[in-house]
């Protein structure tokens, strides 16, 4: 991966023999947008996106990526709906159930384009994406990122394929076998052909929609989690409270932001799929409803689609603030190491840890951490967060206890992590959604067929 260039336009100018000028002559200007090129690291991103109709880079591109918008979201589906309802098909063909999967799917997909359009448009997507902080990293996260942004496309296609093709079977199927009864206009094989593709282009383009507002969310949480596992090395050496803390406010900051712009879309994800599987659930239960797998196939593919992208969002969220608040485990191991070997270090005992990385002092004999071989059963659970080693603390260390104090109360009181309006996405978190989300269910049974 190549650098990202931060040289100034003064630079250039003094080699041209031209006058000096400042790269920025006014900060409260916005970042005028760069024109993708093959060095680019976006360039590839760009091109998917153009081939998505998303692109808004160019007012073409705005119009194109609207129209697609609106054609594949909202005309497609409701004609889709009033024309094909097929009310006198047998019990194979009959759609009772159309009307919860187009308006669940179309409201999903409008609230993603609508945040993605609002996130390109207003930062532009090197900056939503965080590639322009990324000159002030470490060589470790710039690699590790970069590669995760180009295995996102592959993420997004093993969500959106097998879906697509679950779909394709099943309508190729439906326009198939009841050719005879399905409405249509002018010649039937033709007429089945073309809203079949339409349906299909419709039902593609939505999950992709869907899916690529999440997969991004989840790329951008990944780069956090690079960065703080970067920041965990800086236990590993001989570093002052002030750069630790300099560093974790920058992080702290970047959370927030990640906060601030998807809590809406967060929420409202939240609340659409909730709202959408209780509808589905609620029409499903009735006495009168017959299930099988030709007429509601669609809804349990509709509910899954949704279900799985909304477990994107938790699950990225709630593992980047996981890691976030390890920092406080991680630096009351780092505060009671070092405060041991102060202590060792004034009665004149042999230093009990060292820094691995100079090599300088001993290792303690009376220290016992544990079988080295134990530590193949965890496989990936342990990284630089959660584990069971001792962490060098240095004889020669200038930072205080009452430093090292002050930083873990920091930390204790400062915990950080992906926010909804002041509500921090963790692991208990999930849990009490997860109890709502029960509870409402078996309420709903209990209105419907009388589970108690």
């Amino acid at each position: 991966m190549t650098d990202i260039d931060i040289g100034t336009a003064a630079e250039r100018n003094d080699q041209e023999g031209g006058r000096r000028e400042p790269l920025l002559t006014n900060r409260e200007k916005k970042f005028k947008r760069c024109v993708s090129n093959v060095h680019d690291e976006l360039h590839s991103f760009r091109k998917y996106l153009r081939w998505m109709c998303v692109d808004q880079s160019s007012p073409w591109t705005a119009v194109l990526s609207w129209s697609m918008f609106v054609v594949f979201t909202l005309v497609v589906p409701a004609m889709s709906h009033f024309m094909l309802a097929c009310a006198n098909c047998d019990s194979h063909h009959s759609r009772p159930y159309d009307s919860g999967v187009q308006l669940s799917l179309s409201s999903f997909a409008a609230l993603s384009f609508l945040c993605l359009s609002r996130f390109v448009s207003k930062f532009g997507l090197r900056r939503f994406l965080f590639f322009d902080k990324l000159w002030d990293e470490s060589s470790t996260v710039r690699r590790g990122y970069t590669n995760q942004l180009n295995r996102s496309l592959k993420i997004l296609s093993y969500f959106v394929a097998p879906c697509f093709l679950a779909m394709s079977s099943y309508k190729i199927w439906w326009y198939a076998s009841g050719a005879s009864q399905i409405p249509f206009l002018g010649n039937v094989i033709l007429s089945d052909t073309v809203a079949c593709l339409m349906e299909l282009c419709s039902w593609l383009y939505r999950t992709t929609v869907i899916f690529l507002v999440c997969v991004l969310f989840r790329l951008i949480c990944h780069l956090q989690i690079l960065r703080l596992q970067d920041f965990a090395q800086v236990f590993q050496m001989d570093s002052d409270v002030g750069s630790i803390l300099s560093e974790h406010l920058r992080i702290r900051r970047h959370l927030r932001i990640i906060s601030h712009r998807y809590r809406i879309f967060i929420l409202s994800s939240l609340i659409l799929v909730t709202g959408s599987q209780f509808y589905s659930l609620l029409i499903t239960t009735k006495s009168h409803a017959g299930l099988n797998i030709n007429s509601a196939g669609e809804l349990a593919l509709c509910s899954m689609t949704l279900v799985t992208a909304l477990l994107i969002l938790l699950r990225s969220a709630s593992k980047i603030t996981h890691k976030a608040q390890a920092v406080t485990s991680l630096a009351a191991k780092w505060h009671v190491c070092a405060t041991i070997e102060s202590f060792e270090t004034v009665d004149g005992g042999t230093p009990r840890l060292v820094d691995r990385a100079s090599g300088h002092g001993f290792y303690s004999t009376d220290v016992n951490i544990g079988d080295t071989d134990d530590s193949e059963d965890y496989g990936e659970e342990e990284d630089d967060f959660d584990n069971n080693d001792l962490i060098p603390a240095y004889a020669y260390s200038t930072i205080s206890f009452q430093k090292r104090q002050a930083l873990v109360n920091y930390f204790e009181n400062n915990k950080a992590g992906i926010t909804v309006f002041g509500f921090t996405l963790d692991r208990s978190t999930l849990h009490t959604i997860f109890g709502i989300e029960m509870t409402l269910v078996l309420w709903l049974l209990g209105k419907t067929i009388g589970i108690s």
